[in-house]
């Protein structure tokens, strides 16, 4: 028999007195630069998504200066919903802001967005 729970952000599988840790399966954006700075773990981060959004499921992670504060920006599917919930929580304090609802055209149009921005690299 092998039971699965949540810890985290991770599955772990837990079978015959075993434990095994996965990594984290969604996209993540965490630059040392911003992450020195915070006080929340991002194991907490992901434990209050949970806890908001229990059937929700964390596609992308990124961590990000946002109205002077320094934010873990979470992506969240939740089944039933079109779109996407983002939820943003205060890498400083722990505090979870409202959560905003991206459609799936405003998602597609921020990540599009976002490739433009995107620092070019140079081939040999």
């Amino acid at each position: 028999m092998k039971l699965v729970i949540w810890i985290a952000g991770g599955l772990t599988a837990v079978a015959a007195g075993t434990a095994s840790a996965q990594q984290p399966t969604y996209k993540r954006d965490l630059p040392d630069s911003l992450m020195r700075f915070a006080k929340v773990t991002e194991a907490q981060a992901v434990a209050k998504v949970h806890k908001r959004l229990p059937t929700g499921r964390i596609t992308a992670l990124e961590m990000e200066r946002e109205k002077s504060a320094l934010i873990y920006s979470f992506d969240v599917t939740v089944p039933g919903k079109t779109g996407t919930e983002e939820v943003n929580i205060d890498a400083v304090t722990g505090k979870m802001w409202p959560l905003e609802h991206e459609s799936a055209a405003a998602e597609r149009r921020e990540s599009a967005a976002e490739k433009r921005s995107a620092p070019k690299t140079r081939k040999p």
